[in-house]
């Protein structure tokens, strides 16, 4: 069971809700904390009143109330960003450092390498022709869960919140998607955005789990990076990394490869994963995603 997140208070989380309604057959089941939820294939979709961010553990508290074990969480946001830039975006969630945004300090929540990356190619189908960048984003905020859990976004202010085409590319994506298949990695290096990791999805048989942006890593021992990775590496269920090269120097990103192989990682590189052909067709709206 996939249980979707859609927060009140967030009009981005609001207008995803109501696309992915209009868009499919959801059976209404109930009330859950006085508003109804929704049931389609695999998939729960509640509307809670508080922000995501502080949300901890919501599939422990909606599987208690509502008789349900989910099995992964998708939380339905707004990204804000100073730029503005329209975008939609998605990634996994928990703190390398500091819980400043939710979640636990020095905690990570688990990822869905199959789901992220399979998503992403399906936005890339279903947002093609709008003016909205897709992209992943590297691991950030909170809530802490147990389950694997990712966040999808409209962004990044509020003129971009409420855009209806942009929510039906990103309902069309979630209720369409394919499981992605190829080797599990860490992505290591780049910004906040993770265009490097996203073109390599797009491009190569892989899944991405968790993404450690290089600000995480800069001025930090051998030992602290290799706490990071590994937080990294285990909540993605892999021991393989890819390293966005051109965002270090070239020291520095030869150092790393030679700290992370040295620690028994594996570090793979564009040319040792297969060609993605082209996409994987989508899921007709009877099928389980």
């Amino acid at each position: 069971m996939r249980l979707l997140v859609a927060s009140i208070p967030d009009p981005a989380s609001v207008n995803l809700r109501d696309r992915l309604l209009e868009a499919a057959g959801w059976s209404e089941e109930g009330l859950y904390q006085g508003r109804p939820y929704h049931r389609l294939r695999d998939m729960l979709m509640v509307s809670i009143d508080q922000l995501h961010l502080h949300l901890d553990h919501v599939d422990q508290t909606v599987g208690r109330a509502l008789g349900i074990d989910a099995d992964e969480v998708v939380f339905l946001s707004k990204h804000r960003a100073a730029s503005g830039k329209p975008t939609l975006t998605m990634h996994p969630i928990g703190n390398f450092g500091k819980a400043d945004f939710g979640g636990k300090e020095g905690t990570l929540v688990p990822a869905s390498p199959s789901f992220l990356s399979g998503l992403l190619r399906a936005l890339s189908s279903s947002a093609k022709g709008l003016p909205f960048e897709v992209s992943y984003e590297v691991t950030h905020h909170g809530p802490f869960l147990d389950v694997p859990t990712t966040y999808v976004e409209i962004g990044s202010d509020e003129t971009r919140w409420g855009n209806v085409d942009a929510a039906r590319a990103m309902s069309e994506a979630l209720l369409n998607w394919v499981p992605a298949d190829g080797p599990i990695v860490v992505g290591i290096g780049g910004g906040h955005y993770a265009p490097r990791f996203t073109e390599v999805t797009l491009a190569k048989k892989v899944r991405f789990g968790h993404m450690v942006a290089k600000h995480v890593l800069d001025g930090r021992t051998d030992g602290e990076v290799l706490d990071s990775v590994g937080k990294a590496m285990t909540a993605s269920g892999t021991r393989s990394a890819y390293v966005h090269k051109k965002s270090f120097s070239r020291p520095e990103a030869r150092r790393l490869s030679e700290l992370l192989e040295g620690a028994g990682y594996e570090v793979l590189e564009g040319s040792d994963l297969d060609d993605l052909q082209s996409l994987p067709r989508p899921l007709s709206s009877d099928n389980s995603a």
